[in-house]
């Protein structure tokens, strides 16, 4: 198959291209970010990907003024009569009225300093292997395209041409999902995939449910299967203080992992909890969910890190701090 003959009418909605990425799967990687997840996890570091939909950022910091510019009020003014969209502070664009606007996406078309920014744009099959493409020179024997998000089953459609696709042309592939979605769905995609990058973030389902708005049942049963299909997988687990991080939480982790999931598993990494996606929240007009809490300083966070790592290890798992030292 060549790139000329892949179907381009499914299209998804990606909001951002990462090019050169080590972390995520073997080799070096182009790792595409599709918008759209089902759950809502209270330390989410990409909330841009959580609504399907392309949406408006604001940065109010880079507006030239209102007064010296002021095309995006005009352009959303002429779309929207009489309705006040776009919210101003000091001669500045301050925010969206979200509940307003339309999202026709002309104030960011005519914004000349990025103070308006689009998350998401819409892209066939094609056009998204053509980006991928232009990295194939640096992937070598390991390196291929990630998946990841948001949750890219949720547009299970376009990450299964796409993966197809990429494997008609001998591109390595990998995902990054939680694995909430019917098994059904998850089959038809593992079909396509060389590798697979997954998460547990707690083992209770009501706890699980509070943090990241559902159950674990779904996202549990369909580990086990993953587990057994002979793909490699690597499992992260985020430890956020306070949340998941007690004893309990961590043994009955690795005890999945180790029985459920019959230690399977390339390796596990414990990433430690960061708050570098804070300052994305107000853009997209939404609060900033852990606000107010207090986190212990990163000398206590290594040392408690250190200790899930020998609760984990006393069941055989084979795990690790960070991603730094993935094993392919």
């Amino acid at each position: 198959m060549t790139i000329d003959k892949v179907d381009s009418d499914i299209t998804g909605v990606i909001f951002n291209i990462q090019r050169y990425t080590v972390h995520d799967g073997p080799g070096i990687r182009t790792e595409l970010f599709l918008k759209g997840c089902p759950l809502r996890c209270l330390w989410c570091s990409n909330p841009e990907g959580l609504d399907i939909k392309p949406k408006v950022g604001v940065y109010p910091d880079r507006c030239i003024g209102i007064d010296k510019c002021g095309y995006c009020v005009k352009a959303c003014a002429e779309e929207n009569k009489d309705k006040e969209v776009i919210g101003r502070f000091n001669n500045l664009v301050k925010d969206i009225n979200r509940d307003l606007c339309n999202n026709c996406l002309k104030c960011v078309e005519v914004c000349p300093g990025s103070s308006l920014v689009v998350w998401g744009k819409e892209m066939t099959v094609q056009e998204t292997l053509k980006e991928v493409l232009k990295d194939r020179v640096f992937f070598g024997n390991k390196g291929g395209v990630t998946i990841s998000g948001g949750e890219p089953l949720v547009q299970w459609e376009f990450t299964l041409e796409f993966l197809k696709a990429c494997k008609n042309i001998g591109i390595n592939t990998c995902i990054e999902s939680t694995f909430h979605t019917p098994w059904s769905v998850a089959e038809q995609i593992l079909k396509y995939t060389d590798y697979i990058l997954t998460d547990i973030k707690l083992m209770d389902s009501n706890k699980h449910k509070e943090c990241t708005g559902v159950g674990n049942e779904l996202i549990l049963e369909n580990l086990a299967k993953m587990s057994k299909t002979g793909i490699p997988y690597i499992v992260r687990t985020p430890i956020v203080p306070n949340f998941n991080d007690d004893d309990e939480n961590i043994h009955a982790t690795a005890s999945f992992i180790a029985n459920e999931m019959g230690n399977t598993v390339k390796q596990v990494q414990l990433l430690a909890f960061h708050e570098y996606g804070k300052v994305k929240y107000p853009t997209i007009g939404l609060a900033y969910p852990l606000e107010g809490y207090t986190w212990p300083d990163r000398v206590q966070q290594k040392a408690r890190m250190l200790e899930l790592v020998d609760i984990m290890r006393s069941y055989g798992v084979p795990v690790v701090v960070g991603s730094n030292n993935k094993v392919e």
